[in-house]
């Protein structure tokens, strides 16, 4: 139904995730208040950070004017125009020394389409540099990567969040949207729920059959079931000889992996695994959906890969009522990586080494195709390189805060105090900020106009309610000030959203994210539009795509890919001085690093301090208590926690939610292993030892 605003208030979406719930927002006697609205994905509920997310609009320590950091090492306020002048002056001095390249943009998986969009033009026209990636990386990377392979286009899910409801049956690889997503769970009651997970989450707690692989091992689990899916007869023969090719090379892979061998590399009974294929086998409407658990992992791309493979052999992509997906994290997953902000991409999901895709991206900016550079390091790559020899000497941050949510974070923050400038734009001052040479403060969710795009790439619009507060200003008005500030025309970088949303249409016209024909007014009417939607040439609206791949995958032959992948342990398993594994993960109280979640008083009253889960066993062994402090140590770190005793969990295993900051940060811990296609570090798995330790924070 259209998306229309409450008399008093404005219609608009949820800040968090990638679900993008719908909420009408307004004004009482209290102040900001929400309210859910019947949008499909939410169907009029929210979860706790959505019914407190005005909490986040009038935070204490909000930023209001910009800060420089003086001579005696501390922040003071200054004007704008003093701001800009000095990150331009600083900008300019050092790409003159050591060349566009010195200069690198880290921005963020929340930023609208618009800034994304402009975020990436701007670090390739008015700084020149390849240098510019997303904490998105983090998060989708892997995903994609096997996205693109197998069906030639990245959606998160090629279908709408509705469709789920219609499902018999449901496997979940490494996904817990009971915390992540609340909402989503709606869409869940009627199938039968199969989840992999080492730990028992609440979404575990709700499903038909839970499968606890030992961490690290998702992939041996997924070629065994397609090996269970083949040898037992469930496999969709019709489906794979006239909609898909590279079986035989997968099947030649996963016949090595038979029941008995993944039960004794996994941990999974053998049962468990034929019963989680005949629930998808037997099922009318059945989907493979895959989650951080399955892609944060130095192979995290082959083993989405092989759900992927799971998936086509029973012959569900591509088929209404059933498919392969994935559960995009952040609230503009989705659409932050589409449109240029990641280090080897343009606008419209195009890559940057495709000539043609930078002839027509180079047309769009008035420039000429020499002028774009190459691809860039990416995510983790870019951090490591902060401050080296032949590595960026500044950076700017938007819309993330990496001191927190990069792994071997303590390492990045030697690298963030190695550069010769750092700035973050933020509306708090996270602990990235914190660190900064120059803080410039910027409008949050409710006081800015734009688009998103959601996990099921539906554009959506956002809302403003009111004005930002005296003295902030819009990331695209900082990108404006600081472009022209480096010798770039005005008119190249809008501080409209409706005016940088049509040119991101332009610019995105003929590629795989194709906005064409997407339009402000359409979406301000009420229309629902998924990409692609483009810009038809006889003048007629396109509907949008709401299910891909019905009529064939986007590669050249309209055939899906299997993938032949194997798999391998991970960069670290446990050895005497490091027994157990770590993995991470999210709470519901919180989202991300927690910058946002953590000043919401009812949300860090849930969960105020970083804690670990241990099975009792386990904890006994190594002296531990519930409610003790806890050391949690891998070779790169040491975190502390609060003991949380949990007989549901593996006696193997920890668990550490990442959300906190100091001493309690879990990616003090965490591996650099990359997995070397989408470059997406092993967040999942790390050797641990753990003992007693003196104090949490």
């Amino acid at each position: 139904m259209p998306d229309t605003a409450p008399r008093s208030g404005v219609a608009t979406h949820c800040p968090y995730c990638a679900l993008q719930c719908g909420t009408r927002l307004g004004h009482d006697a209290s102040g900001t208040v929400v309210e859910p609205s019947d949008f499909p994905v939410n169907d009029g509920h929210l979860c706790q950070k959505g019914w407190t997310a005005p909490a986040l609009l009038g935070v204490p320590d909000r930023l209001r004017q910009p800060l420089v950091r003086g001579a005696d090492g501390r922040h003071a306020p200054v004007d704008w125009d003093t701001a800009l002048d000095t990150v331009a002056a600083r900008l300019r001095r050092i790409r003159d020394t050591h060349g566009p390249d010195a200069l690198a943009v880290f921005g963020g998986g929340g930023l609208t389409n618009e800034k994304a969009y402009l975020l990436g033009k701007f670090a390739r026209l008015a700084l020149g540099t390849s240098q510019i990636d997303y904490n998105g990386r983090f998060c989708m990377s892997s995903a994609a990567a096997a996205g693109n392979a197998a069906f030639g286009l990245d959606r998160g899910l090629p279908f709408p969040v509705a469709d789920l409801g219609a499902a018999d049956a449901i496997l979940l690889a490494g996904a817990n949207p009971a915390e992540t997503m609340p909402p989503l769970m709606r869409h869940l009651r009627k199938a039968e729920l199969i989840v992999i997970d080492p730990r028992r989450t609440r979404t575990a707690e709700r499903a038909a059959l839970h499968l606890q692989p030992v961490p690290g091992t998702d992939l041996a689990l997924a070629l065994g079931l397609l090996h269970i899916a083949v040898s037992d007869g469930w496999c969709d023969k019709e489906y794979v000889q006239e909609r898909t090719t590279g079986f035989d090379a997968a099947w030649r892979r996963a016949v090595t992996w038979w029941p008995e061998r993944v039960e004794q590399v996994t941990g999974v009974p053998v049962a468990e695994q034929r019963a989680a294929v005949e629930l998808l086998g037997e099922a009318r409407r059945a989907y493979v959906l895959t989650g951080r658990g399955a892609e944060q992992h130095s192979k995290g791309a082959d083993t989405a890969a092989a759900f992927i493979n799971l998936a086509l052999a029973l012959g569900l992509p591509g088929v209404a009522g059933s498919g392969y997906g994935c559960l995009t994290g952040q609230g503009n997953g989705q659409g932050g990586r589409e449109h240029g902000q990641k280090a080897d991409q343009l606008p419209g999901y195009r890559m940057i080494t495709d000539p043609e895709a930078r002839a027509h991206v180079a047309r769009v900016w008035g420039t000429t195709p020499d002028t774009l550079p190459g691809p860039g390091r990416s995510a983790y790559e870019l951090l490591d390189a902060l401050g080296t020899e032949g590595g960026p000497r500044a950076l700017l941050v938007f819309g993330s805060n990496p001191l927190v949510s990069a792994p071997h974070s303590a390492h990045v923050a030697d690298r963030l105090a190695a550069l010769d400038l750092l700035v973050v734009a933020d509306f708090v001052p996270s602990e990235t900020a914190r660190t900064a040479d120059v803080v410039l403060p910027v409008a949050q969710w409710a006081e800015e106009e734009g688009t998103l795009t959601s996990l099921e790439g539906r554009v959506l619009r956002r809302r403003r309610l009111h004005p930002p507060p005296e003295g902030v200003r819009t990331d695209l008005e900082v990108l404006h000030g600081l472009a022209v500030r480096l010798g770039e025309p005005a008119h190249r970088y809008p501080t409209s959203p409706h005016q940088v949303f049509d040119e991101l249409r332009r610019a995105s016209r003929g590629g795989k994210a194709d906005y064409s024909g997407i339009t402000y007014e359409r979406l301000d009417a009420g229309e629902s539009l998924h990409w692609p939607c483009p810009e038809l040439p006889d003048g007629q609206p396109h509907p949008g795509t709401p299910r891909l791949f019905l009529d064939g995958f986007a590669t050249p032959d309209g055939r899906a890919r299997f993938a032949e992948v194997d798999h391998r342990d991970p960069a670290e398993t446990p050895d005497a001085g490091h027994p157990l594994y770590a993995t991470t993960g999210r709470v519901l109280a919180h989202y991300q690093s927690g910058a946002q979640t953590r000043r919401v008083p009812e949300l860090n009253d849930a969960v105020p301090e970083p804690f670990v889960e241990i099975h009792p066993d386990t904890a006994e062994r190594a002296g531990l208590r519930e409610g003790d402090t806890a050391r949690v140590t891998s070779a790169r770190g040491t975190t502390v926690a609060r003991v949380r005793l949990v007989g549901s969990m593996r006696t193997d295993t920890v668990f550490l939610p990442f959300h906190h900051p100091g001493t309690g940060r879990a990616n003090l811990i965490t591996s650099t292993a990359l997995d070397p296609r989408s470059k997406m570090p092993e967040f999942k798995v790390c050797a641990v030892r753990i003992e007693p330790g003196t104090d949490a924070s």
